[in-house]
């Protein structure tokens, strides 16, 4: 049984989240509040948002369980994350946040048209969802291990917590609580878990001394692995709807840039924190049958009580910040992209209409997580679709001016389903699905675009003034909320 101490912490961290999704319910009063929290954060609570984004149930656990496999070697899988938020911000930040939208899909509407925005929005939501679904297995590993719930129960309770707070006040309850859930996240890490275990194990040296050689060669994961990361991770970062979201929230281009870049590099240290935690798990309790298992199980066996609840509180924090993202990602998607593009006839409420589809987005996201028990598998799932599909019209989108609405949009539609079908022959440990799927996704995307018809000059002319910061009518206008 937990002590009585660490229940009380993470009891509190509740608390805590539940009243910033009441706070936060009380600022969302329009669309634009309630899906990027009125385009109004400085640069502390957007580095703070964008990092616990990034940094949920697959970085916090899966990257913990990766270093108990392979020693620092595991840090692959949040290192290129970091590099693909880092990149996001030099080469992606500031155009993007001129644009005055709210999703990946309503830019791609403003340069391919009304087609791209509908296919994109099905794959990314699809996308979104799946990313939900890891963090919320990741809540149930938690409480699982270190407080005996049983882990259904455990994803129902606190996926549940998750969806009220992100029905009640969209993104500014979703804000408000990455910023708490960052500190968190930073003080469990860095100040408790990090050097606590290392030190519990003696150290490096002693590490060097208990561990197989290989636990300190950055090549022990395997080089397919690390360049299956780098195809997944570094370039699905640059263009997830999640992300992106959260770099609409900024309030200048300036702090776009900038925080975007700041968040990356918090990345990437945690990437080599989260390795060196797992390497000493493995050196501390060397037969855990499940890897997944050694975030709790270290800071339940080694941690001093209070400290404990204090890392199982930062980790709850990493995976649950990930899923209200992810959560509010799909729904935005599904309402703004999907029923209000396409199926909704006249003005309609927009703060409702999305509300209602989190909810719906969110019991999807709590029976799937049911149902599925790897973490990482179904994070590859996801970006195997993003990456494969989606990322060379998004960047054509940006860079090339020949770029045609018949070629993105059959791009995203032949890469999708040779993704799915090369995930389904070849599994999901095959580099194949997103090597292949992003080469179908180039080709069909330069040959169509060459053999069809160019875009409208003058429309081609008004996107580019949006990247560049000029007014231009918006062609999404909001209407009342």
């Amino acid at each position: 049984m937990p002590q009585v101490l660490d229940t009380l912490i993470i009891v509190a961290y509740f608390a805590v989240i539940v009243g910033a999704g009441i706070w936060g319910l009380r600022r969302a009063r329009s669309a634009e509040d309630f899906l990027v929290a009125g385009r109004r954060l400085g640069p502390v609570m957007y580095v703070g948002t964008l990092s616990a984004v990034v940094l949920g149930g697959a970085s916090t656990i899966g990257g913990v369980g990766l270093g108990y496999q392979y020693g620092i070697s595991g840090m692959w899988l949040v290192f290129m994350i970091g590099l693909g938020v880092m990149a996001l911000g030099v080469l992606m930040s500031t155009r993007l946040s001129r644009l005055g939208v709210v999703t990946v899909s309503q830019a791609l509407e403003q340069r391919y048209g009304p087609a791209a925005r509908l296919t994109s929005a099905v794959v990314m939501a699809a996308y979104a969802l799946m990313v939900a679904v890891t963090s919320t297995i990741a809540i149930g590993s938690v409480f699982d291990v270190v407080l005996g719930v049983n882990a259904t129960l455990a994803i129902i309770i606190a996926g549940g917590i998750v969806v009220a707070y992100s029905v009640a006040g969209g993104m500014w309850s979703i804000t408000l609580t990455d910023v708490i859930q960052f500190w968190v996240m930073t003080a469990g890490i860095f100040l408790a878990l990090l050097p606590i275990t290392v030190n519990r194990a003696g150290g490096l040296s002693g590490l060097q001394d208990s561990l197989p050689e290989s636990y300190f060669d950055l090549g022990a994961i395997g080089g397919q692995t690390i360049v299956t990361y780098f195809l997944l991770y570094f370039f699905g970062m640059m263009i997830g709807q999640d992300i992106w979201q959260r770099l609409f929230t900024a309030r200048s281009p300036r702090v776009a840039r900038w925080g975007t870049i700041a968040a990356g590099g918090y990345c990437v240290l945690y990437a080599i924190a989260g390795a060196l935690i797992g390497a000493a798990a493995k050196a501390l309790l060397p037969d855990l049958g499940n890897p997944d298992n050694a975030f709790a199980a270290v800071a339940a066996d080694v941690l001093p009580m209070g400290i404990s609840g204090l890392v199982l509180a930062a980790a709850l924090a990493a995976v649950m910040s990930t899923a209200s993202a992810t959560l509010l990602a799909s729904s935005t998607l599904l309402a703004n992209d999907v029923y209000g593009a396409s199926f909704a006839r006249g003005p309609y409420n927009r703060v409702a209409v999305n509300r209602i589809v989190l909810v719906l987005a969110g019991v999807a996201t709590l029976v799937v997580s049911v149902l599925v028990s790897d973490v990482v598998g179904a994070l590859t799932v996801a970006y195997d679709l993003l990456t494969g599909a989606l990322f060379v019209p998004i960047v054509g989108a940006l860079f090339w001016r020949r770029a045609t609405t018949a070629g993105a949009v059959s791009a995203i539609a032949v890469a999708g389903v040779v993704v799915v079908i090369l995930m389904a022959v070849r599994g999901l440990d095959s580099n194949d699905p997103i090597i292949y799927g992003m080469a179908v996704n180039l080709v069909v995307f330069v040959v169509v675009s060459l053999l069809t018809k160019p875009a409208d000059p003058a429309a081609i002319a008004a996107w580019h003034r949006r990247l560049a910061g000029e007014p231009v009518p918006s062609a999404d206008p909001e209407p009342s909320p």
